[in-house]
């Protein structure tokens, strides 16, 4: 329920837009205080405004998550202003333009790769070491339906994704026994920029930001005993017919 989650300490990734930006506000709706981190400070300043109103406190951390010193640096500033991170949701992304892969970037690979896998291991890595004292926590890591249905012209992006989800797996069987979730919540289309205009799906159909936050929710309120460590999460309607 909602007040268990009273007075816990959540960093949120990816805060500035899309999902995790409605992740941060259903978690301070909760009863979280929240760190958001973004590479845009308007974003965030935006969303602090909202997460005030709900008498939860947030702290802004402007921030690039694929430069380690920059991570360190946010997540003891946390530590100092707000206190033990309990909850950690890996929210933050980047894609390429669909290119077929002869013709794609590797400079864009890197920086996805870096973003959508590389940092939430790094953060992860982090934080963990208070977790396993505690003996508590939730990493919830956003991940896509690609990385279980590949298409054309998405293959970086579907080997960031399956990674991160694989990643995920073996994370909990190594924790799992100190009280901490793991999950991987993998959603198909969802209604945010990262999508661009395409006119052969109907965005009618598309999951909300707070469709996946309020899974997020779900699974970090699931039973002591219990953890669901893999949810895939489709549009109830097929945006493609």
């Amino acid at each position: 329920m909602a007040s268990e989650l009273e007075g816990q300490i959540a960093l949120v990734t990816g805060a500035g837009r899309g999902i995790g930006r409605a992740v941060a506000l259903r978690l301070a709706t909760a009863g979280c205080d929240v760190a958001i981190v973004s590479r845009t400070a308007a974003d965030l300043e935006s969303l602090a405004e909202e997460i005030a109103q709900t008498g939860s406190r947030s702290l802004v951390l402007q921030a690039d998550v694929t430069d380690d010193a920059q991570s360190e640096a946010f997540l003891q500033r946390t530590l100092i202003d707000l206190g033990s991170i309990s909850i950690l949701v890996n929210s933050a992304g980047t894609a390429p333009p669909r290119r077929v892969h002869g013709k794609a970037d590797i400079a864009d690979w890197d920086r996805m790769l870096a973003t959508c896998l590389r940092a939430p291991m790094v953060l992860s890595r982090l934080l963990l070491p208070d977790m396993l004292v505690h003996n508590r926590g939730a990493i919830v890591n956003i991940a896509s339906t690609a990385a279980r249905r590949a298409r054309p012209g998405e293959a970086a992006y579907t080997a960031a994704k399956a990674g991160l989800l694989a990643f995920s797996h073996a994370l909990f069987r190594e924790v799992r026994d100190h009280g901490i979730k793991v999950v991987a919540i993998c959603p198909g289309y969802v209604d945010t920029a990262f999508v661009p205009p395409n006119k052969r799906v109907d965005r009618e159909k598309f999951l909300r930001p707070a469709d996946v936050a309020e899974i997020v929710l779900d699974v970090i309120t699931a039973p002591p005993h219990a953890c669901p460590t893999e949810i895939i999460l489709e549009p109830q309607f097929d945006p493609e017919h």
